[in-house]
């Protein structure tokens, strides 16, 4: 989960795409070592990849494999959704951040987001609007004593 995104980020359209990894990082994934609180997608040769996502190997993972830990992983979409992306993309003050890993039945699947970058006064306003919606709760549960 990818949470600093919703902080930085309005978070406009979200797809789901799956991830074409190697055996030694779906062991890691099972175990809980990926982070992907850095990562965005880029465009290479028409098809999208996931940078910036670290999946630590584990230490009882094949030897006989380098294991490169921040490599650039294919993202699976579908030709219409790489479309959509890739226009959506090239928009001024876009781009497509990593929101969220999980898995789907036996399938490693990632949620990405396009996103328009928040100023400091935009992340102020949600601040508040965050903290007034806790209060307004604590005030509405303590009416009726």
């Amino acid at each position: 989960m990818n949470k600093r995104a919703r902080h930085e980020y309005f978070i406009e359209e979200e797809i789901e795409a799956g991830l074409a990894l190697q055996g030694w990082e779906v062991k890691s994934l099972r175990a809980g070592k990926a982070n992907i609180s850095d990562s965005y997608v880029v465009f290479r040769n028409g098809e999208a990849y996931l940078f910036g996502a670290t999946i630590t190997p584990l230490n009882v993972a094949s030897s006989h494999i380098v294991c490169d830990p921040t490599r650039s992983r294919k993202l699976l979409l579908n030709k219409k959704e790489l479309d959509k992306l890739f226009g959506l993309s090239n928009r001024d003050g876009y781009t497509i951040v990593a929101l969220s890993m999980y898995w789907k039945n036996a399938w490693s699947k990632i949620k990405i987001g396009v996103a328009k970058g928040k100023q400091l006064h935009d992340k102020r306003t949600d601040i508040k609007d965050r903290e007034w919606k806790v209060s307004q709760s604590r005030i509405m549960k303590n009416a009726g004593r």
